[in-house]
């Protein structure tokens, strides 16, 4: 019965979740109009900060709680699960496309950061200033993105600019997708606890999932209403500042000891980045059959975390 709740309370959060997804999208989309900046940008920064914040909220309260396999198998699962699952998936519907910028600036930064992760977590530890350095880049990342202008697509020109409405919207639509995506990832530890898994399984797999479940939202809505910038710098700036916020922040305030088998998921994750990256500069866009490769090799990473290290060690 108790699962049963928890189940019900997981589809009343994808609906919360999905509608202020519609929200968000329409509201960003005419902010970068009003503002005069690129989806891009915007899909980078507002958007990824907002669809970032469940994972910041698991990641801090796990590392805090002493439940450090949790707070970086969050982190890591969350981005296979962005880059993979919802990407790929997206891509599967309607090809995604691409600009230069979104591969060589941002996309080269986060296969960087990835490696470098996969560096710092090689004695399965994330000290405090390793997270500090982490951080530091995705500082001076923000102001590169505030200095530098992108350039504004043709079909951007078209959306209706921002009104005072929108000032409203943009924050209400984030408040609910925090909202809906952290009581969905509660419902969903609940439910993997009573199978027992192992802290780094329940982290990879169950809470990156419930975590994940705005970015889905927002950038399956954002690619169906043809706004692929926000769609794809939602997913590459969510992971990115999963990687240097979120882990980064959590790392300065408490050092993380993670399982052995957190080697696997990091390298699968750096094997996906680059396959993203390949992807995204052939043809500048994710095809459909590029985007069903991402999805299966996901997959496969998912159910080698379950069926490999799915009790505790």
């Amino acid at each position: 019965m108790n699962i049963l709740f928890h189940i019900f309370i997981i589809i009343i959060c994808c609906l919360v979740l999905w509608g202020g997804a519609c929200w968000l999208v329409d509201s960003a989309a005419r902010l970068a109009k009003r503002l005069g900046i690129s989806e891009l940008v915007i899909g980078l920064t507002i958007v990824a900060f907002g669809t970032s914040a469940p994972e910041f909220a698991v990641t801090i309260a796990a590392a805090l709680g002493g439940n450090p396999d949790i707070s970086v198998g969050n982190i890591v699962g969350s981005n296979i699960f962005n880059i993979g699952f919802i990407l790929g998936g997206c891509a599967l519907l309607i090809s995604l496309r691409s600009r230069p910028s979104l591969v060589w600036r941002d996309g080269l930064l986060l296969l960087g950061v990835t490696l470098l992760l996969m560096y710092f977590l090689r004695d399965q530890q994330l000290t405090r200033p390793e997270g500090a350095i982490l951080f530091a880049i995705l500082l001076a990342y923000l102001f590169y993105l505030s200095v530098k202008r992108e350039p504004i697509l043709d079909e951007e020109l078209s959306v209706k600019s921002a009104t005072w409405r929108d000032g409203l919207l943009l924050p209400l639509s984030l408040l609910m997708i925090i909202a809906g995506g952290y009581f969905l990832k509660e419902s969903a530890v609940k439910i993997a606890l009573a199978y027992k898994l192992s802290e780094w399984v329940i982290g990879v797999t169950i809470v990156a999932a419930g975590t994940s479940v705005p970015e889905f939202a927002i950038s399956l809505i954002a690619l169906l209403k043809r706004h692929h910038g926000l769609s794809a710098g939602n997913l590459i700036g969510s992971n990115i500042f999963n990687t240097l916020g979120v882990l980064g922040l959590a790392g300065t305030l408490h050092p993380l000891q993670v399982e052995s088998s957190s080697l696997f998921s990091i390298g699968a994750l750096a094997v996906l980045t680059l396959l993203v990256l390949i992807f995204l500069r052939t043809g500048w866009k994710i095809s459909r059959w590029e985007g069903l490769l991402l999805l299966l090799l996901s997959l496969a990473v998912w159910l080698y975390n379950i069926f490999v290290f799915a009790r505790p060690e």
